[in-house]
This record gives C-alpha cells, sequence and structure tokens, in this order.
C-alpha cells in the first residue's frame, strides 16, 4: 500500500513567491494544493476569491496537514484610505485561517511576514534580531506585525505549530517594487546615482526563501508551539554593490554616479518617494544567528541568485 503524501496548502500560490514555492514543495514529496483567487483549470488549485474574517475554509483545509500562508494586501496605491482592507486581510484573514486550521488538525503554519515588522532601517544601530522590540513602519508592516502577535497568542492554546518568517526584499523572475524598477535601469542602462552610498542592506533570494520554508515543514521544531525568524542571504551589501552585481549578472555595465547622500534623500523626499528612500539609501542589516542555527543554510549566493532572476526572465 502506497503511504499517503502529507498535504500542504499554499495561499498566495498564484504570486511571485508562491509560483516558486509550489514546485520545490511538489519536488520534496508534497501534495500541493494551490489557493488562487481565480480558476486557472488546474487538478491542483481550490478557489478563495477573498481572504478574510469570514472566509470559507472548510473544503480547502480538508486532510491539509500543512499550511504556507504567503497571501496578503501588500501595497495600496491610497494606502492611508485602506486601514480596513489591511486589517480584513493580513490581519483578520490570517488569524482566521489560523484558528480555522487549527480546529482542522492542521499540524503546521508557515506565516510569512516582513523585516518591516521592525521598522525601515537600522541605521546607527545593531542589525535586527528576532528578539526586538518591533516598531513598524506603513500599514503593511503594522498589519503583519499585528498578525504576528495575533498568531502567538493562538499557538498558547493550540497543538499547531506557527512558525514566522520575516524576509526583507525578495528578488528572483517574476518580482516587482524596486527590484523589478532596478532591473529595468540597468537594462536600459540608465545611469543611477548611488556610488556615494555606503549603507549594507540584506536581501534574500526567493530559491532560499523556498529552501528555508520546506525546512521548517520537514524540521518543525519539538519543543516550541511559536518561532519567528529572519531569513536572508548570507551576504548583506551596499545598495551600489547590489546593482554592481545585478548589472553584471544581466551583461552590463552598472553606470553608477555619485550623487551625496543628503542631496539624494532630500530630491527622493521631494518626490514623495520615502519607501525608495530607506530601501535604498538606509542600512538594513539582520542578525541570523537564529536561522543558520537550525541547520539551514542559503541554498545559492547572491550572485547565483541574480544570475538566476534574470535568466528565467530572459527565457
Amino acid at each position: 500500500m502506497n503511504e499517503r503524501k502529507p498535504i500542504v496548502l499554499v495561499t498566495g500560490a498564484s504570486g511571485f513567491v508562491g509560483r516558486h514555492v509550489v514546485p520545490e514543495l511538489a519536488r520534496a514529496g508534497w501534495s500541493v494544493r494551490r489557493a488562487v483567487r481565480r480558476s486557472e483549470d488546474m487538478d491542483d488549485e481550490v478557489v478563495i476569491e477573498t481572504i478574510g474574517p469570514e472566509t470559507d475554509w472548510q473544503a480547502a483545509l480538508q486532510g491539509v496537514d500543512a499550511i504556507v500562508h504567503l497571501a496578503a494586501r501588500v501595497h495600496h496605491k491610497h494606502e492611508e484610505h485602506a486601514v480596513q482592507l489591511y486589517r480584513n486581510v493580513n490581519i483578520a484573514g490570517t488569524l482566521h485561517l489560523a484558528r480555522s486550521a487549527a480546529t482542522a488538525g492542521v499540524r503546521q503554519f508557515i506565516f510569512v511576514s516582513t523585516v518591516l515588522v521592525h521598522g525601515r532601517s537600522n541605521e546607527g544601530r545593531a542589525p535586527f534580531s528576532e528578539d526586538d522590540i518591533l516598531t513598524p513602519r506603513g500599514l503593511y508592516g503594522m498589519s503583519k506585525a499585528a498578525a504576528e502577535a495575533g498568531l502567538k497568542t493562538l499557538a498558547r492554546d493550540s497543538a499547531m505549530k506557527i512558525s514566522v518568517i520575516r524576509p526583507p526584499l525578495v528578488y528572483g523572475a517574476g518580482a516587482k517594487g524596486n527590484f523589478a524598477l532596478l532591473t529595468r535601469a540597468v537594462n536600459l542602462g540608465l545611469p543611477l546615482p548611488f556610488a556615494a552610498i555606503r549603507n549594507h542592506r540584506a536581501f534574500l533570494a526567493v530559491q532560499n526563501l523556498s529552501s528555508f520554508i520546506l525546512r521548517r515543514l520537514s524540521h518543525p521544531d519539538p519543543a516550541s508551539n511559536f518561532e519567528i525568524f529572519l531569513v536572508a542571504d548570507r551576504e548583506q551589501v551596499s545598495t551600489p554593490e547590489f546593482i554592481e552585481r545585478l548589472a553584471k549578472a544581466a551583461g552590463k555595465n552598472s553606470r553608477l554616479f555619485g550623487m551625496p547622500p543628503d542631496l539624494l534623500s532630500t530630491l527622493l523626499s521631494m518626490m514623495g518617494r520615502q519607501d525608495t528612500h530607506d530601501s535604498l539609501i538606509g542600512s538594513l542589516e539582520l542578525n541570523l544567528t537564529k536561522v543558520t542555527a537550525t541547520g539551514w543554510q542559503p541554498q545559492v549566493s547572491l550572485d547565483e541568485g541574480l544570475r538566476l532572476a534574470l535568466s528565467a526572465q530572459d527565457a
């Protein structure tokens, strides 16, 4: 008699990270059930049109052993008017799914949060660590911090093991946001004013995020029902170095030039791009002691991750 494959439900399965995580889990022997907003006529999918406090998860959770919760409201162009949307999806929706999972007997719950629960920069301070007092910035970061707090409370009264992963900028084929903007600028040969920046930032290849998710599913902590991990590539580099290595992976020249950081900061603020300022000029270093103590090591280097990201886009 064939032994049943364990079933993992992946929310946000059709998103950037989900499209990398799903095949990694399948290759490792998991039977993947993909939660998607719109049907793609695939045998492994379950349609969940909206995630919120009233979502019916009963059919999706049938027989499920583990959940990887990737789905979230990440960005809204009028963020100040979207408070309830962030609450419904990122906080109430996450906690309702987790409670439904615990009731259904799901054994493990992986929640992909964000390093933004710590703030956007640790300039002048020690690298962020899991035990820091949280200082989230923006509705997204605050909503993820609130969801983490709710999950910690749930874990006290549940047999389900919950792991929270706080990644920095995740890059790879299909990534959006600042990585997509930098890639486009490098490919177009645009001059970029970051040569004078002397920061240090953590980045995370999507392959490395996928490999840590798989490790947590395969090696849950027997002594604790709730654990938090900061996860990043081994190398934490400056913005100009990241751009230079991105350009090298693309077979382009980086075309960096120097602009005084104070002037660059002022210009970005005048343009209303505080998020760009924080993510390109400020430092964001992470203490990776806890995650490496689990025995996990990044699957790919920074250079390998960038090459994979760009080669997949060119294919």
